[in-house]
């Protein structure tokens, strides 16, 4: 029996347009009334989440910043900090990528020093709390992960010139745009397992869906692991399940009625 369901949001839950399926808020409150959990797991802020699902924030799950930042029913559950230092590290590599942003990701804010109207429209998609700053390395806040945003290709283009840090930090393209920085031991997986453990729940009850590669350790902590028709080749390879429907026919909300609600 199902007793959690997890997705990721862009390319999973929303279609490229950013748009939720019309039948995803009936979805959800149906599984409220059979005592399902919803959850939340994306490298988007938790205060931008917290608004995008202010109609059931209340009640949802929330894995934000990439499992580094974690809330259920409003309060905070554990964060996974980046150590500031190695953020700093991680800023200064960024700022020489040309084309490429760095975004640093605080408990409270994230935190900018360019203000290129593309970058900062593009950017204030996910983050609902951002400030411009002089010198990103001066920054105090408890750093959740650095982000490179890259107009370019993120996975060929920006990741590459941080491949030798891999086997001390956590670090995946996240999207076509996006690669994200985090602690060694933080990703979606983790805080995913974590949560079983608090709310007494197992693998073999839970169900996840993702599309990309900031998704893969969620894939391994659900014997319902679902990659999306339009996932990335990995994630479809380290899935159980692959949908019937890509994210623009909205198939996470499919699946979810065809496994837990028909």
């Amino acid at each position: 029996m199902i007793k959690l369901v997890v997705t990721d949001i862009d390319g999973t839950l929303v279609d490229d347009n950013k748009n939720l399926s019309p039948d995803f808020w009936e979805t959800v409150a149906a599984l409220a009334r059979k005592n399902i959990i919803f959850s939340v797991a994306s490298g988007r802020q938790y205060h931008i989440l917290a608004r995008q699902f202010s109609p059931i924030a209340s009640d949802t799950l929330f894995l934000a910043e990439n499992g580094t930042f974690v809330s259920y029913k409003n309060r905070e559950l554990f964060t996974e900090a980046l150590d500031l230092d190695a953020a700093r590290t991680f800023i200064k590599i960024g700022r020489r990528i040309t084309g490429a942003y760095p975004i640093l990701c605080g408990k409270s804010s994230a935190y900018v020093e360019n203000d290129n109207e593309q970058f900062i429209s593009e950017a204030g998609r996910y983050y609902e709390k951002m400030q411009r700053v002089n010198d990103l390395t001066r920054v105090e806040d408890t750093i959740l992960k650095v982000t490179m945003f890259d107009f370019a290709d993120a996975e060929t283009h920006a990741l590459p010139h941080f491949k030798q840090y891999e086997n001390q930090y956590k670090i995946a393209a996240a999207g076509k745009r996006w690669v994200d920085i985090t602690a060694p031991t933080a990703n979606k997986g983790a805080a995913l397992r974590r949560v079983q453990q608090l709310l007494g729940i197992s693998s073999d009850e839970t169900l996840v869906f993702g599309d990309y590669l900031n998704d893969l350790e969620m894939m391994r902590e659900a014997k319902y692991s679902y990659a999306m028709k339009n996932a990335h080749p990995e994630i479809i390879k380290a899935a159980n399940f692959i949908t019937d429907r890509d994210n623009n026919n909205h198939g996470v909300v499919y699946t979810i009625r065809r496994l837990c609600l028909s």
